[in-house]
């Protein structure tokens, strides 16, 4: 089965983050999609949700604050999010597409396991909607070129509008954080290797209890040919085809022949 990618001029396009509604990020998204979308709706979460993951609220309610004309906040996940826009907020008039970011920082190699950014996706794709998580990755303590982000999620969405998305699989789309000129092109990747929590400090509070800080340093892999953080390494935008689907094919069949 798969999941077609309307024609973006009479789409009806859900956007949503992990970095809140009030981000600069979401709010390039929203221009960028405004200049070449039918319909944009705004649905996020009222603060940042960054490392949220693919998590549901479900042992507490869930509140909807409405911003403006199709413009909503909501005090939950990413997850929560994109499942109550779909679900409730555009009951009647469901979305073409689903489009997460535009995160400030990438979502590189296993960074995806954890972001809010990437969940929101994958919520989109769940609900069997065509979906995209965009990032910049922008270093800690930089100046975002939001621009060239807004620039090229507009190529990239013109380019794949149309594309047959096969069930279950979504794009992540990394943008170099540089100016336009300076982006070298756009490269199909793979996921590369980047672990958060290499970095975990210790420390004691005032009362002397002992606590504990999982810095942001990654052990990463930058120079591997092909993947995502080689590519925005050389201010190249990289898209990789994501799949929901984990299952281990090689190691599947070995262990039917070591159980059979």
């Amino acid at each position: 089965m798969r999941d077609r990618v309307p024609d973006l001029r009479s789409a009806r396009v859900l956007i949503s983050n992990d970095d809140g509604i009030d981000a600069p990020g979401i709010k390039a998204l929203e221009r960028a999609m405004k200049r070449i979308a039918g319909e944009v709706w705004v649905i996020a979460p009222e603060t940042e949700q960054s490392a949220a993951g693919h998590s549901l609220t479900i042992r507490s309610p869930l509140r909807i604050r409405k911003v403006s004309k199709h413009k909503y906040a909501l005090d939950g996940t990413p997850t929560d999010a994109v499942l109550l826009g779909v679900q409730h907020i555009m009951k009647n008039s469901p979305p073409d597409i689903v489009i997460s970011g535009i995160n400030r920082g990438g979502n590189l190699g296993e960074d995806v396991t954890y972001s809010g950014t990437v969940a929101a996706a994958m919520e989109g794709t769940l609900l069997r909607i065509p979906s995209v998580a965009v990032s910049l990755v922008t270093p800690n303590g930089a100046k975002s070129h939001w621009k060239t982000a807004e620039d090229y999620i507009c190529k990239v969405m013109e380019k794949v509008s149309g594309l047959n998305f096969p069930r279950g699989v979504f794009l992540n789309v990394n943008i170099p954080d540089c100016p336009t000129s300076d982006v070298t092109g756009i490269e199909i990747t793979k996921q590369g290797r980047r672990k958060i929590g290499c970095e975990l400090l210790e420390n004691l509070d005032p009362r002397g209890n002992p606590y504990y800080w999982i810095g942001a340093q990654r052990d990463e892999e930058r120079s591997r040919s092909g993947t995502d953080l080689e590519a925005v390494g050389r201010n190249v935008v990289s898209i990789t085809a994501l799949s929901l689907d984990l299952t281990h094919t090689g190691l599947s069949k070995a262990l039917k022949e070591t159980f059979s």
